[in-house]
């Protein structure tokens, strides 16, 4: 019988011969400051388990105590039966952490994306995105009727520019990311919001690098920005800093309960576990008293930032733990991935389709797990590899 994705070989040979294939790496440990990939001991420095909770006994003490509760599955779409009491006290607590009136749990931050942004906007409407915002808002932006149209990165002139040709439309919807996912570069959303008050048009942030990370022990990026009340919807991940799984939108109590009705990942795919929700619990209350998780990780982001500035990295625009080495050519930058794992330390390279072509880098992510003689060993292997690439 002929093989139909035959085709499908001639592909793969075209991504390997331009650099642009991956195999993936195997964990084989908790996803820590040190982990054990493909057998190896490295520090990790690709891992976006920022806050070091998802091996914080709290959590999994929380995760183990909900699955004997309630069980290992949430067992239906929440709109039907999987409606759990957990899932609401979830939602109440992030409310009150991220000071806003009603919070809707997804399964993903990915999911939350693309269900909110299709269920927000209709045909007549546009949505107005920053071009690098992430896979994940891109894919909702396709799902929705609405028109997309693109301003350049953090550019507020081209932002207003198209605001001022986007006049007719019945709604204009802003997206940004907070935190910009492959440069580490923080949106300019004070004057987001101030544009989008002048021309009428509704804010919408994807905080999931923000999420843990900038504001008040880690509340995002409208609190870093004392932004309370002129943002419309902030979209968070509970899989990186939080240390779990799942999404939520954030905002007014209408829109969640808009989304209850018209929120599609919502209410077509099974709801989050009990065990995950009960662990995202437990960080939420940690981070509700307690500053030095995201202390020790912005300590830990500044010294490691600057190192690597002072030996000759080109880390770009980088203001956040998202720190690229930027090189250009995607085989350079597999073979300095590859060079660093040799010398035991894994950072993962990002190419194309991620980045744009001739964008290629290292991007590094430090943690609050990470010791001062963690990152004094990868800034050694750093140094010593990128001089032998001639990078630096």
């Amino acid at each position: 019988m002929a093989n139909q994705l035959e085709f499908l070989k001639d592909k793969i040979a075209d991504l390997k011969e331009q650099g642009l294939y991956h195999d993936l790496k195997v964990l084989s440990s908790p996803q820590g400051a040190r982990s054990v990939i493909n057998g190896k001991e490295v520090v990790n420095l690709s891992s976006n388990n920022y806050l070091g909770l998802a091996n914080n006994p709290k959590l999994k003490e929380a995760t183990i105590a909900a699955t004997e509760k309630y069980g290992a599955g949430a067992g239906a779409v929440r709109t039907i039966i999987g409606n759990m009491s957990i899932h609401e006290e979830l939602e109440k607590k992030l409310a009150k952490f991220k000071g806003v009136e009603a919070v809707t749990v997804y399964q993903s931050g990915f999911t939350a994306n693309m269900g909110t942004i299709a269920a927000l906007v209709d045909a007549g409407d546009v949505i107005i995105s920053d071009e690098l915002n992430h896979a994940s808002i891109i894919d909702g932006c396709r799902l929705s009727k609405a028109d997309v149209k693109r301003f350049k990165h953090s550019d507020m002139r081209d932002l207003e520019r198209v605001l001022k040709d986007c006049s007719a439309y019945d709604h204009k919807l802003i997206i940004t990311d907070g935190v910009f996912s492959m440069d580490g570069d923080i949106a300019k959303l004070p004057e987001i919001v101030e544009l989008a008050e002048k021309y009428g048009a509704m804010t919408y942030v994807d905080d999931a690098h923000a999420s843990g990370v900038l504001g008040r022990s880690g509340r995002g990026s409208v609190d870093h920005f004392n932004l309370h009340g002129r943002v419309d919807v902030q979209i968070g991940t509970l899989s990186k800093a939080i240390g779990v799984v799942g999404g939520y939108v954030a905002g007014r109590q209408e829109l969640k309960d808009y989304l209850i009705q018209r929120g599609r990942p919502l209410l077509f795919s099974t709801a989050m576990t009990p065990g995950a929700t009960a662990a995202c619990i437990a960080a939420i209350d940690i981070l509700s008293t307690d500053t030095s998780y995201t202390d020790r990780l912005w300590d830990n982001t500044r010294y490691f930032k600057a190192a690597l500035k002072d030996m000759g990295f080109d880390t770009g625009h980088s203001e956040t733990p998202i720190t690229p080495v930027l090189v250009g050519d995607s085989k350079l930058a597999n073979t300095l991935s590859d060079s660093l794992f040799e010398e035991g330390v894994f950072a993962q390279s990002i190419v194309y389709p991620t980045v744009p072509m001739g964008k290629a880098r290292v991007r590094t992510i430090v943690t609050a797990g990470h010791t001062k003689d963690d990152l004094d060993f990868a800034l050694k292997v750093f140094g010593k590899v990128g001089k032998k690439l001639n990078i630096i």
